[in-house]
């Protein structure tokens, strides 16, 4: 029979803290609509500013790499210093930097004020999880406002096209990154106002040698995985990977022998934690790699242009939306770990319909699953976040919020990478075994390399053996989809199980060891702002400690 435990009343938030939710929500929103625009905008600032191919790719890559190189550190300078006051410092830097970005008169200068941006944006999105973390201490409230920050992380991606095509419709190019200013203004008005401070009194000093460390495993490692990506095996993205693996391993160790490290490894000793981090990575490998080819399905085998395919692919960012809304309430319901194997299944199916997508007149099938998976893969996304922020002490919640943010960064990159290339590899088998005879040599050698030279090389050809090397290499781009689809599939079936198996028990926060009680943990002088929030953490688990 179903309990129910009882919500203790004292740790309920009040108007203060959903105000306080609603402030934290625009820079989530502000940061994943920014990523949107800046493909809209690419071409535009590229030709008032002049920029090469090369500088193109280094403003759109270079915010990723800070991003990602920073998230540990300023995860964990924020359970230092404050998480509040890294935010704070953090929104005035992003808007300073917006402002230089938007009136760059060299691509030097606003590659520069992207770095600049990428640092600041690596102290919001932790900072902002970990202050959700102290302000909701219910664990089903904390639930439902993080499905709230999901959402609108998902919202920005999802108006980001739109904003940015009636920026650039009627501004110049540098309004895309003024949209940052008045919300980081705003924040930095209400904040102090509606956000409690929090840190850990026992942290430490920050060891400057590990930051180094951090910065050299996780930015050739990056670089790296994007690169072989874009361009395929060589020597310098392998030598990449390489290094930041080797320096990984000295940043690992290095840990291990620190009493007040830049990252606990003893995070993952909770099963819970450990767990919802591979869901996590793996749900984002699968979804980042089924995204990028469907993206390119659409312009390359069903022949539309960038703006028609963008707005094919809002189904799939709606769907995710109101999926991370769902999830919560359905929680309140049933075992959360039951929710979550519900939604890697849906997902699943949705990837199933992927395998099933023709290379003529494949549209429907290809969006509708897109958003049964975009659905389903919102539930554990949501879920597992409020478990990894749930079952690690109070004091240790901005580093767990940094390592779940750079997951998510090596998440995508090893999905485009390592299901990119699978796809190719599928794609070039295909097209070696249909490839229309009477092909020169020159042509086929061009084709095979991808489908967008292969479009290009039939151009070459007279007549009808043009359109069937057409045909032939959206055949085999679409046999490449399909099979990256089903590998997506059995993961996500296999995550179901793992979910419903390894996460029914739930997390419970467990104490650092040798850190303070959660009541000892908040700043002298700021009882007032945390409110009635100071006291045991004890019952900041998932909601699953009253389900049998």
């Amino acid at each position: 029979m179903n309990a129910t435990v009882e919500t203790t009343p004292d740790l309920r938030a009040g108007r203060r803290e959903w105000i306080g939710l609603a402030v934290l929500a625009l820079p989530t929103l502000l940061l994943s609509l920014d990523i949107s625009v800046l493909y809209l905008a690419l071409p535009h600032l590229s030709s008032g500013l002049g920029a090469d191919s090369t500088q193109q790719l280094w403003i759109l890559d270079i915010y990723s790499f800070m991003l990602a190189g920073f998230l540990v550190t300023m995860g964990t300078l924020g359970d230092r210093i404050g998480r509040r006051r890294l935010l704070l410092t953090g929104a005035a830097t992003f808007g300073v930097a917006s402002v230089l970005a938007a009136y760059s008169t060299s691509p030097e200068m606003l590659i520069a004020s992207r770095a600049l941006l990428g640092v600041a944006g690596a102290t919001l999105m932790p900072s902002t999880l970990a202050l959700i973390r102290n302000m909701f201490r219910d664990p089903k409230q904390m639930g439902s406002a993080i499905g709230v920050w999901f959402a609108c992380f998902m919202g920005g991606m999802t108006v980001g096209p739109l904003v940015g095509g009636l920026l650039l419709e009627h501004f110049w190019w540098g309004s895309a990154f003024l949209l940052g200013v008045p919300v980081m203004v705003l924040l930095l008005a209400v904040g102090p106002r509606l956000l409690p401070e929090y840190r850990d009194p026992n942290a430490g000093r920050l060891d400057p040698i590990s930051v180094a460390l951090s910065l050299a495993a996780i930015l050739p490692a990056i670089y790296g995985l994007k690169e072989l990506a874009r361009s395929g095996v060589h020597a310098l993205p392998v030598a990449a990977l390489i290094v930041g693996i080797a320096v990984g391993v000295v940043f690992v160790l290095r840990q291990r022998g620190l009493a007040s490290p830049l990252l606990d490894l003893r995070l993952f000793a909770n099963r819970s934690f450990s767990t919802a981090m591979g869901v996590m990575l793996l749900a984002g490998i699968v979804m980042a790699g089924t995204t990028l080819l469907s993206s390119l399905y659409l312009q390359t085998v069903q022949g539309l242009s960038p703006m028609s395919a963008g707005l094919w692919l809002l189904p799939q960012n709606i769907a995710m939306v109101a999926g991370s809304m769902v999830a919560p309430a359905l929680a309140r319901r049933f075992r959360p770990a039951y929710v979550i194997a519900a939604g890697l299944v849906i997902a699943g199916a949705g990837l199933v319909a992927h395998t099933q997508v023709p290379s003529v007149d494949g549209l429907p099938l290809l969006v509708t699953g897109l958003v049964l998976a975009s659905f389903g893969i919102a539930f554990p996304m949501s879920l597992t976040m409020n478990l990894i922020m749930s079952s690690v002490p109070l004091e240790k919640t901005g580093s767990a919020a940094s390592i779940n943010q750079t997951s998510g960064e090596f998440g995508v990159a090893m999905g485009v990478a390592a299901l990119g290339s699978l796809a190719t590899f599928v794609y070039r088998t295909q097209l070696a075994d249909d490839r229309p005879a009477g092909v020169p040599a020159a042509v086929a050698d061009a084709a095979h390399q991808s489908i967008t030279a292969a479009l290009t090389a039939a151009q070459q050809l007279p007549g009808r053996l043009g359109t069937e090397l057409v045909e032939a290499a959206r055949g085999a781009f679409t046999g490449g989809l399909n099979t990256v689809a089903a590998v997506g599939a059995v993961i996500f079936i296999g995550l179901a199980v793992l979910s419903a198996v390894v996460l029914r028990g739930g997390g419970q926060p467990a104490q650092a060891p040798g850190a303070a009680p959660a009541g000892e943990a908040a700043e002298s002088g700021e009882s007032d702002q945390n409110g009635p929030h100071a006291g045991s953490d004890a019952e900041a688990g998932l909601v699953t400690a009253g389900k049998d």
